[in-house]
């Protein structure tokens, strides 16, 4: 009988039982990971001494990089939140408290980094000078820093008191009672338990990505004037639905509410392609509100980011300890927008205001209006809140105690209960949510209750209604067409030459809507009609090469083909519901020849059908983005066995035909062949890695201007991802050398 079990759960998350070690390894811990658990029968509930708690692991093993296919690799908050109070490791006298704290494996630097970004994640800022940088005056940051001292039971307190650590790397370590682990290589670990070994393997292939624990579906969403799309209901351990989150459409522009685990799915199953989202606006800095940040680092566009001062600051302080990024260059992927609190701020034409809620970490809720004919329409999301008889009981006359004033008290009541078309609740209850009792006398005309794990009691179901992923609430309809706006800026940016009636020729074609899962245009086959992609997304595939981009608004699909009379080089499949304006080819054709856009097409058509097939640029980058990169390449040659000098360049080198290698000392750790690239460290940090580049045989390079792609969040990203797993092999190659 084996003493070791090894459970494959998804991809990049394993599970490693010992029993008779008293050990539970969680390996991985990518967004959403206990939810996984839960749905495996992995984490299940139970009774102990009379006491009911759930089972689980007491430990997560962490990945060598922070991120992997663009998402976070490491969030081991609700993991370790999971041990401590749903297992009861740390509530006193739970028959589970025995002494054993929760414990993060890993690299140095990972475990380094988890402890900053679990203490950022329970406390947020953690002194009154850190909250009155963010513009705070002092009376206000006085009475904020009560309150999270009365959320945190009197004293901020370290991470690393309530954890565990045990550093690996290629030596054996032991873990607890006898089991050992080491690194074998990049993100690949054996444990070892008297004589048995199993070995896991966090390494996610090039095209996996990191799954959702739950079906959605696909919806097709009309665009709408004022509407609310309801996108999640559920909290951090509800298996079945996203985290509590909303998408509001304004004047057909797309703006989400957080950002919680598995958004991208959440995205895909609604028809919105990524390229679509105009603007974020956040309430806080917990995982379920934030874990799904780096996927809005995936659009060929500088995403508004909307929050206050206060929370973009507790945002910035924990991310950056995640990401290993300074709070600095945190924001440089987002076009940062300030929000006042307690004052409407307008947004071309929608209004939001952001007022403080109680919560452990700083948070907003958010109230949105806009005008309409007999005055405002509105939209309140309460998320997170924390209940009114919990805050009752904090009250204190005692101006230096822990709690809240009765003027705070009274003032937060009074917003909790102001009226609103529509209101959504966190009705999570606890210490740190809220109640849906609160909620009995308001007069709001639609309240929806969220932020829970738990079915709806009957005596919440007479307070607020519930919401089905991808149930819209529309608040003022729309009289317009959205679609073909967004086609006429689209071909404005595509052909700045071309005159408004000529391209109102293309605009007066038909608008056709692609099933999921249906084939748009196939491999090998000609195009009879062009496709201009309005909403949703597209898959690019050539199985053959390897390659598989994901395609939004604004993408042109069969350009090529129809111009030149050509085999498509790859299938494109529509991701979800799809909407685009068919362009005959004919017609199209006869567009070109009259605006002689002919030569500049094919001027540039090998260097953009060379970066549609390569995985730096070939998804989301819109047609314009493209034609200003194929505008901007050099073409450079290089003979075989030769060195690229050591210099900080501006540049990205890619390799277009041939092959490079890259090695540290005399040992070649990377084998660079057509479409692969150097060079991020010089375009991100001005700096140059410990490696050096030869080439392998008679090669030929594109260098891109750095300057271009620091300004493309989506390649600014995989730069910085690319930049990451670079430096772990280098340290690992470094330190097998010195041993």
């Amino acid at each position: 009988m084996t003493k070791i079990g090894k459970f494959r759960v998804a991809d990049g998350l394993y599970l490693i039982e010992i029993p008779e070690a008293n050990l539970c390894v969680q390996c991985g811990c990518p967004a959403d990971s206990v939810k996984h658990l839960m749905k495996r029968g992995l984490i299940i509930p139970r009774e102990k001494n009379g006491v009911t708690c759930e089972t689980g692991p007491n430990a997560v093993l962490l990945s060598d990089v922070l991120v992997q296919n663009g998402s976070f690799a490491n969030l081991a908050e609700f993991p370790v939140l999971q041990m401590l109070y749903r297992q009861g490791m740390i509530l006193p006298k739970h028959p589970n408290n025995t002494g054993v704290k929760p414990m993060l494996i890993g690299l140095a630097e990972q475990v380094a980094a988890q402890i900053e970004y679990i203490y950022r994640g329970n406390y947020g800022l953690v002194s009154e000078e850190e909250i009155m940088a963010t513009g705070v005056p002092e009376a206000t940051a006085r009475e904020m820093m009560r309150l999270k001292l009365r959320f945190a039971f009197g004293k901020i307190s370290p991470a690393d008191e309530l954890l565990e650590t045990r550093i690996v790397d290629s030596e054996p370590v032991e873990i607890r009672n006898g089991v050992f682990i080491r690194r074998l290589r990049l993100n690949v670990f054996e444990f070892r338990y008297e004589n048995e070994t199993v070995t896991v393997d966090l390494n996610l292939a090039p095209h996996e990505s990191y799954s959702a624990p739950y079906p959605l579906g696909f919806h097709h969403i009309r665009r709408e004037y004022f509407a609310v799309i309801h996108s999640g209901e559920g909290d951090g351990w509800n298996v079945n639905r996203p985290c509590m989150s909303s998408i509001l459409m304004f004047q057909g522009k797309i703006y989400l509410i957080d950002a919680g685990p598995n958004v991208l799915y959440s995205l895909t199953a609604l028809g919105i392609g990524v390229n679509e989202i105009e603007g974020i606006f956040h309430t806080h800095a917990h995982d379920d509100h934030i874990a799904g940040f780096t996927m809005l680092m995936r659009s060929d566009h500088r995403i508004r980011y909307y929050a206050t001062p206060l929370v973009r600051a507790s945002v910035a302080r924990k991310l950056s300890a995640l990401m290993a990024i300074s709070e600095k260059n945190l924001f440089d992927y987002f076009d940062v927008r300030d929000l006042a609190f307690d004052v409407w701020n307008d947004i071309d034409g929608l209004e939001v205001k952001p007022v403080f809620s109680p919560h452990p970490v700083e948070t907003s809720i958010l109230m949105f209006r806009t005008l309409w004919e007999d005055g405002y329409r509105t939209y309140a999301h309460f998320a997170d809140i924390v209940s009114l008889d919990v805050l009752k009981a904090w009250i204190t006359d005692d101006d230096a105690a822990p709690g809240i004033s009765q003027t705070c008290f009274d003032r937060v009541r009074d917003t909790y209960l102001t009226k609103f078309h529509i209101k959504k609740l966190d009705v999570g209850g606890g210490m740190i949510h809220g109640d849906a009792n609160d909620f009995g006398a308001d007069p709001s005309d639609k309240i929806i209750l969220s932020h829970t794990s738990a079915e709806l009691t009957n005596e919440q179901k007479e307070i607020g209604s519930g919401a089905p992923f991808g149930m819209v609430d529309v608040l003022i309809p729309t009289s317009q067409d959205y679609l073909h706006t967004y086609a006429l800026d689209f071909l404005k940016a595509y052909f700045p030459s071309a005159s408004i009636c000529d391209l109102n020729i293309l605009l007066n074609n038909e608008l056709l809507t692609f099933n999921p899962q249906s084939i748009l245009l196939r491999d090998g086959v000609i195009a009879d009609e062009i496709y201009l992609i309005l909403t949703g997304n597209v898959e690019r595939i050539q199985s053959k090469m390897g390659i598989h981009n994901i395609l939004s608004a604004g993408a042109l699909i069969g350009e090529i083909s129809a111009l030149d009379g050509v085999a498509s080089s790859g299938t494109y499949r529509a991701a979800n519901f799809v909407q685009a304006l068919r362009l005959p080819r004919s017609l199209y054709i006869q567009f070109v020849k009259r605006n002689s856009l002919y030569a500049d097409i094919k001027r540039l058509q090998s260097k953009r059908e060379f970066l549609q097939e390569t995985w730096l640029f070939g998804e989301v980058v819109s047609y314009p983005t493209q034609n200003n990169l194929a505008k901007s390449m050099r073409f450079c040659v290089y003979a075989a066995n030769e060195v690229f000098p050591r210099e900080v360049y501006s540049d990205i080198f890619m390799v277009r035909e041939g092959r490079l290698e890259r090695y540290v000392g005399d040992r070649v750790i990377e084998s660079l062949r057509p479409g692969h690239f150097f060079g991020e460290e010089c375009v991100l940090f001005s700096k140059r890695g410990g490696y050096r580049i030869r080439a392998a045989e008679d090669t030929s390079v594109y260098r891109i201007p750095g300057d271009m792609l620091i300004n493309i969040p989506v390649v600014r990203w995989k730069l910085f991802e690319t930049y990451q797993k670079r430096m772990e092999i280098e340290v690992t190659v470094g330190l097998d050398a010195a041993s």
